[in-house]
């Protein structure tokens, strides 16, 4: 049998800037139009596309949903052109559709790349997250921390006061006690109504002000925010949450066994990753769509974990 083709990740991640340009350009029509749905379809249909037409043999292992759920980008299906290397897809062809069709902060539209086997299978449901930038010794913060001992570890190891950390915190009736804790330490709260994709990806870019993500949200996006983050430098811990039975047969159908495991960055993602995000509408980490009646302008960042590469790309399509 022929050696399978490897991962090149130089060669494979134009193609990828591709499928985030793709998605974030299809759902243009659809900012700050209220029609959140139809924003995600959009999208959704525009990252297919584009999927299909690389050089892969890829599975979205982080998608849409169950594929009874999804009809398209469901867990499990084959994208790609069945060439090339056998790839693992991780995606959210629009990060934020609140925030799309609200015309507010911060929607993107995401997608990741690995070797096949080497992006955590993580099931719907929540996740208890925790990340902080790069340039910290291992485990400066921790799970086992209270909120306010978080803060306190962090704000030591930068040498600050803690009333010159800020955490960014999912708005969230969930997290009102925590946010209180936070607070009561002299810290800032940055509240976001949605993306928490892009909320950790905050702690690695220091345009943003944000020194650390804590809370809970949904855990195939702690699988993007860690391929993110395993390209930006950064670290990320996350444990799964189960409200009911239900939810711990989803994850033991997606083979995990240890319920009170605490995920790394890299047991999230094991290999080597390709991370591309387009912005949908104007954020702290990417401008949003631009249109003229001639044509429509995004920005995708483009990253790449074996090198550490962070490349900021603009593409102009015309409007024919």
């Amino acid at each position: 049998m022929a050696d399978q083709p490897d991962f090149s990740d130089r060669m494979l991640s134009l193609g990828l800037a591709r499928v985030s340009e793709a998605a974030a350009i299809a759902c243009a029509d659809h900012v700050g139009r209220g029609d959140e749905k139809a924003a995600d379809q959009a999208a959704v249909d525009g990252m297919r596309r584009q999927l299909n037409m690389l050089d892969i043999k890829g599975v979205v292992v982080i998608g849409e949903g169950e594929r009874d759920e999804a009809p398209m980008l469901y867990i499990g299906e084959e994208v790609g052109t069945g060439q090339g290397p056998a790839v693992d897809i991780a995606l959210d062809p629009l990060e934020g559709t609140t925030l799309t069709a609200r015309d507010m902060p911060n929607a993107l539209a995401v997608v990741a790349m690995a070797p096949r086997g080497t992006l955590l299978h993580a099931p719907d449901v929540y996740m208890e997250k925790l990340a902080v930038g790069p340039g910290f010794k291992r485990g400066v913060v921790t799970l086992s921390m209270s909120p306010s001992e978080r803060v306190s570890a962090l704000a030591s190891a930068k040498g600050v006061s803690t009333r010159d950390i800020t955490v960014c915190i999912l708005d969230r009736d969930r997290h009102e006690a925590m946010i209180a804790e936070v607070r009561s330490t002299g810290a800032k709260v940055r509240l976001i109504t949605d993306g928490d994709v892009a909320g950790v990806m905050h702690c690695a870019e220091p345009s943003t002000g944000i020194d650390m993500y804590m809370g809970s949200g949904g855990a195939p996006e702690g699988v993007l925010a860690a391929a993110a983050l395993k390209c930006m430098g950064g670290q990320i811990f996350g444990k799964l949450l189960f409200r009911n039975d239900d939810e711990r047969d989803r994850a033991q159908k997606a083979g995990i066994t240890n319920y009170d495991r605490v995920y790394t960055r890299d047991d999230l993602v094991t290999g080597d990753v390709i991370f591309a995000a387009t912005g949908v509408t104007d954020g702290s980490l990417l401008p949003g769509i631009r249109r003229t009646p001639e044509s429509i302008t995004v920005e995708t960042v483009l990253m790449r974990s074996k090198t550490g590469s962070v490349r900021r790309m603009t593409y102009t399509n015309p409007i024919r």
